[in-house]
């Protein structure tokens, strides 16, 4: 362990800058405990209950701030390629010490063990330099409990000297904070009769305050009417009618109402506000989305207990809680031939066109999913199949989606119908045949699909037994959405707003069950909040990855057109249409997207958006065809923009830079870009999908390794925002400069772009600014796969491809050039894996890298020339040397 521990603490370095916070107190638990020094501290193996707890202290509210330690693994570590062999976990905490249980932190993923985490690779996926994490620090809080907590790693970690750097006020808007004060906050959810509803929370004040807030409620009956009080568990105040106090001390008061409805009660709604006759205002407000479920006897795990039940056996079960009659199962079908259309479905018809996973062959029913080889289902499938050894065709496999193409075929509705009862009857909920399939992602969609298949059909009497059973599978595929829907965990992800339709979608197939109105009313409760936190009115995006959007945008155009007028479908329609034409602007002449955070092979983007601005309810036109005949040669949108040249006699060029946001565990792009000149795409990314690498591949393809960005002192980029601090018009071409926080605060980063009008060369320029002894970065440039790069000079290179040639100039303006490399499919350590893209199919395909280099003391500042001829390229340095862009080098 000596060893071990020397290691940790050689992986520290002297950063100097932003003035460190260290832990005022530690923690051990589970079998972690103190090494052989101050500040050092020992993980032991024992997943989830092993973990040492720092605490920090004086945090400044909203800014960038990054944690950072030495890390070192035992030398026969097991989990050595495990994306997460520790976990980090964050407690914020008010000035009084109390927990925040905030739903968004930028930075970090929400998480149920921990309030919020983030991952630590194994050692193979570590570099030499101390492991940072870096978050935005909430509006509220004024310090933070950090708990690494022992994973998947199977002998101990040494954690070396952790300390916490704060930045400067993060610029971008602050995450959404939902006061009391004013009209205060609405919830309205349907009930089912005589089933309690709990809802839990938070309530925040910048004081304590025995007063802080109250809640009124009013129940209603099915017809609408109110039913008068008294309330469980509620007081009655004249004028306001039923509330429930809320206090706030200490500061941060979680709070948990148990809603049990009085006989009769149809609905209840909630209104969240201030104390009316308050001497003062007690500035307090909601700490995220309230979570609801049901009271604990109609929960999934309580209702299927330990015992292995088939999907009829839980309906039976369910109505034994409500104390029914033996036959009202049955009767909870009624009204479900009459159904709506699938939701989740028409989105993924939008994204690929028509659905074509599923075909009939003889007597045999042929699969094509994933984007992988065609597959002939078994006769009797047990439902462990992974042919490929793929997650996504896993995913894909028990989704149940290839179902729906194959209901449409002559006589494959029947089918259809037989193969989903026969998945029910080998899945039953406690055992599951493959585990992925309870993943969001198979989940969401498999609910879809069972609600669709209770309707239609020409021989309702013949398929009626598979019919019982699937509505059964329906149901409790509900119960889970539902749970999933409730907790808002994946509130702020596109799973949650998958789940929220298919609840949706479920809700509708059954509308005599009980649960059918809850569902109902929850599932628009969380699309409402969904989009509210994922798309603004103005179209603007959370999400960085422009293929993500538009899958967020189907999503949002398929529930919508399912809504119909009722809310919150002409809301979520009226932010489709706001955010489509930025989208659309982006597309380059070939039809594709930048290709920035995930994006999967094989899409075709042009038709995709031709698909959605065709079905759209205000937008009766083509607005790929509008953005080629406009006059200006740009597309925008949030954290992103492009511009386009046409020419005739030299081909199109596309230059495209996003500068959005980067998300906890998604890819390290902010500052990439990508450039084609002459109809050539020459700089690229790395690409690659969710759900299709996974391990050491997927590690490689998030890293900013696999982007066009640059790199201080082998530190890899971590959490933070970019901006757009300016745009020139310069003589012949443009200028945008950027500035952001992901390099940490111990540097401070901005980047320049000159793109020509014509498109026929730019230039990229880093600037760092870090005190200390010496200061270098790395600049990286991917092109694609069947490209050839020579280096002539340290300062030069050439590529071509397809009798096209692009030159390369490192220009150093302040500091050193320090030298050009070629890397094409470096693996030797995969913690350093260079010169790689994505396959499309899970793979990785070797692909050229131009590596550059510069280096100085506290300020360096240089890049590479871009240009398609020598005319491009004098053009280009004629314009670094204007006086504008030397008063950027110097500032």
């Amino acid at each position: 362990m000596d060893q071990i521990d020397e290691q940790a603490a050689a992986a520290v370095s002297d950063g100097e800058g932003a003035a460190p916070l260290l832990p005022a107190a530690s923690r051990y638990a589970g079998g972690a405990g103190p090494g052989g020094r101050e500040g050092l501290h020992r993980i032991a193996p024992n997943n989830r209950f092993a973990r040492v707890g720092l605490s920090f202290s004086d945090l400044t509210p909203g800014s960038w701030a990054c944690l950072g330690f030495g890390l070192a693994f035992d030398g026969d570590e097991a989990a050595a390629l495990a994306v997460d062999a520790v976990a980090a976990g964050f407690d914020f905490l008010a000035a009084d010490g109390s927990s925040l249980d905030l739903d968004h932190v930028p930075g970090l993923a929400r998480s149920l063990l921990d309030p919020h985490v983030a991952w630590i690779p194994g050692p193979s996926l570590l570099g030499a330099e101390p492991f940072r994490i870096a978050f935005r620090v909430p509006d509220q809080a004024r310090g933070v409990s950090v708990t690494l907590r022992s994973w998947r790693n199977t002998g101990d970690v040494a954690v070396a000297d952790p300390v916490l750097r704060l930045g400067a006020p993060d610029p971008a808007p602050a995450p959404r904070r939902r006061p009391l004060s004013g009209e205060g906050l609405r919830f309205d959810y349907a009930l089912a009769e005589d089933v309690a509803l709990v809802l839990r929370g938070q309530i925040y004040a910048a004081r304590a305050d025995e007063h802080a807030a109250r809640v009124r409620l009013v129940y209603r009956d099915a017809a609408g009417a109110e039913i008068a009080p008294p309330y469980a568990n509620a007081v009655s105040v004249p004028g306001l009618g039923a509330v429930i106090n809320l206090s706030a001390q200490p500061q941060a008061r979680r709070l948990t109402l148990t809603l049990r409805p009085p006989p009769g009660a149809a609905a209840v709604a909630l209104d969240f506000g201030a104390w009316e006759d308050a001497q003062t205002a007690s500035e307090s407000e909601l700490i995220g989305q309230p979570e609801l479920a049901l009271e604990d006897d109609f929960r999934l795990e309580s209702l299927c207990d330990d015992d292995v039940l088939d999907a009829p056996a839980f309906l039976a079960r369910l109505a034994d809680r409500l104390g029914l009659p033996e036959g009202v199962p049955a009767s909870w079908r009624a009204g479900s031939e009459t159904g709506a259309a699938p939701i989740l479905a028409r989105a993924r018809d939008l994204r690929n066109g028509a659905d074509r996973s599923a075909r009939i062959e003889g007597e045999s029913v042929v699969l094509a999913l994933a984007g992988l080889p065609d597959w002939t289902l078994p006769q009797a499938p047990d439902w462990r199949e992974d042919p490929f050894r793929s997650v996504a065709w896993r995913l894909a496999y028990q989704s149940l989606a290839w179902l729906l193409p194959l209901a449409a075929l002559p006589d494959g509705a029947a089918r259809a119908r037989t193969i989903a009862a026969a998945w029910s009857r080998a899945n039953p909920w406690s055992q599951p045949a493959d585990g992925l399939s309870l993943h969001p992602a198979a989940l969401a969609p498999r609910g879809d699909v069972l609600a669709s298949l209770l309707t239609g059909g020409d021989e309702p009497t013949r398929d009626e037994p598979a019919r019982a059973e699937i509505a059964a599978e329906a149901a409790r595929q509900g119960f889970a959405l539902a749970e999933i829907v409730g907790q808002n965990t994946l509130a702020r992800a596109l799973h949650g707003i998958q789940a929220a339709a298919a609840l949706l979608s479920v809700a509708r197939a059954l509308p005599g069950f009980a649960f059918a109105p809850y569902w109902d009313s929850l599932a628009r409760d969380s699309l409402t909040h969904g989009f509210d936190s994922l798309l603004s009115e103005a179209g603007a995006f959370t999400d960085a990855a422009p293929v993500r959007r538009l899958d967020l945008l189907s999503h949002g155009q398929a529930i919508a057109d399912a809504l119909g007028e009722t809310e919150p479908g002409p809301m979520i329609r009226s932010r489709v249409d706001a955010a489509l034409p930025g989208l659309a602007g982006l597309i380059d002449r070939g039809g594709r997207l930048p290709p920035f955070g995930d994006a999967p092979a094989g899409l075709d983007h042009a038709a995709w958006i031709g698909r959605l601005s065709s079905r759209g309810h205000s937008q009766g036109h083509d607005l790929v065809a509008e953005r080629d005949a406009a006059p200006a040669a740009e597309g925008r949108t949030a954290g992103m923009l492009a511009i386009r040249y046409d020419g005739m006699e030299q081909g199109w060029g596309h230059f495209a830079l996003t500068y959005a946001a980067q998300s906890p565990h998604g890819h390290r792009d902010c500052t990439s870009f990508t450039f084609a000149t002459g109809s050539r795409r020459w700089i690229v990314e790395g690409g690659g999908a969710e759900g299709v690498e996974v391990g050491p591949a997927r590690h490689y393809l998030l890293s900013p390794r696999a982007h066009n960005v640059a790199i201080p002192d082998g530190c890899e980029p971590v959490a933070g925002s970019g901006t757009l601090s300016a745009r020139l018009t310069l003589d012949g071409a443009e200028a945008l400069t950027l500035a952001t926080t992901v390099h940490g605060p111990d540097y401070a980063h901005a980047r320049l772009f000159l793109v020509l009008d014509d498109l026929s060369g730019m230039a990229v320029i880093d600037r760092f600014v870090r005190v200390g002894p010496s200061l270098s970065f790395e600049g990286l440039l991917h092109l694609p796969p069947d490209t050839l790069v020579a280096l002539s000079s340290p300062r030069r290179a050439l590529a071509q491809q397809e009798g096209r040639r692009l030159g390369f100039f490192a220009i150093p303006l302040k500091g050193q050039a320090a030298g050009l490399e070629v890397a094409i499919g470096r693996s030797d350590r995969p913690h350093a894996m260079q010169g790689f893209c994505a396959t499309g199919s899970g793979g990785l395909r070797p692909a050229p890298v131009l590596r550059y280099a510069f280096n100085g003391r506290d300020t360096v500042c240089g890049g590479v020339v871009i240009a398609a001829d020598p005319g491009a390229e004098q053009r280009l340095v004629r314009l670094l040397a204007d006086g504008a862009v030397r008063r950027w080098v110097e500032e």
